[in-house]
């Protein structure tokens, strides 16, 4: 069962640079995306539907902002839009879809670059989302976290750490959180097969950085340590342009 996450940075504006062709050529089972930047009434039949994936949509209520979307080859037995929090919810920022052994989290968290209150609020959607996959794993369920972290962990994840340190996105309370994160007993899924350095996921617009390689990797798959048995790759596919990210996925067997 192969798994991708993207950040498309606007489903509209990738559909126009290859989306549609690379949905077709890559034949993931599931596809989550994030930062859609679109409710359902403003996209095509083409970007809805026509490619034979169930879709299931979570925007935010403010347009051309956040937003995520899962793609399932196979309707899943249980689809969530929200975490049930509303400040959380009201920005479009998780989709939760039940499959065969699996609860999937397709995630995008909060940017905190904008001020302290966005920090703040970036730190919180952490705290809540921890507590209630904490709560699914104590219940007996896997949990499989994919999407926009919107943090560099560690100093082999960002190509100028040194630089960033005073900078959201490399924060040390942002960087402790994903300790938390690991010290609950989730599993970064990359990490378990790649231990090189210069993979990166994203990468600004500015200064040619995705040609010099000067990127973050910030978008990750987490899964609980029970189901890491499960997990038989990952990867990063920095050769797939559209967007400032670049897809990330995940093979379960």
């Amino acid at each position: 069962m192969k798994l991708y996450s993207w950040n498309v940075n606007g489903i509209r504006a990738a559909t126009g640079k290859g989306f549609l062709d690379w949905l077709n050529a890559v034949n993931a089972d599931v596809i989550c995306l994030q930062e859609t930047k679109a409710h359902k009434e403003q996209l095509s039949k083409e970007i809805l539907e026509s490619h034979g994936y169930h879709t299931i949509w979570h925007s935010a209520e403010k347009r051309g902002y956040s937003g995520v979307a899962t793609f399932c080859k196979n309707k899943p037995l249980f689809e969530q839009k929200g975490l049930g929090i509303e400040k959380f919810d009201r920005e479009g920022r998780v989709i939760i879809t039940e499959h065969d052994n699996f609860l999937l989290y397709n995630i995008y968290s909060p940017n905190g670059q904008r001020n302290q209150e966005r920090l703040d609020y970036k730190m919180e959607f952490y705290e809540e989302l921890l507590s209630i996959l904490d709560e699914q794993v104590e219940s007996g369920n896997n949990v499989v976290v994919a999407g926009d972290w919107n943090t560099a962990h560690k100093e082999i994840d960002l190509a100028r750490p040194k630089d960033n340190v005073n900078n959201s996105g490399f924060l040390p309370e942002e960087r402790a959180m994903l300790d938390k994160y690991i010290e609950h007993g989730y599993i970064d899924t990359f990490r378990m097969f790649h231990s090189e350095p210069d993979r990166y996921s994203w990468w600004t617009y500015r200064f040619g950085a995705r040609e010099r390689n000067i990127g973050w990797r910030i978008d990750y798959f987490f899964v609980n340590e029970a189901f890491t048995d499960h997990i038989i790759n990952a990867d990063i596919h920095d050769d797939i342009m559209g967007s400032d990210h670049c897809p990330v996925s995940i093979e379960i067997e």
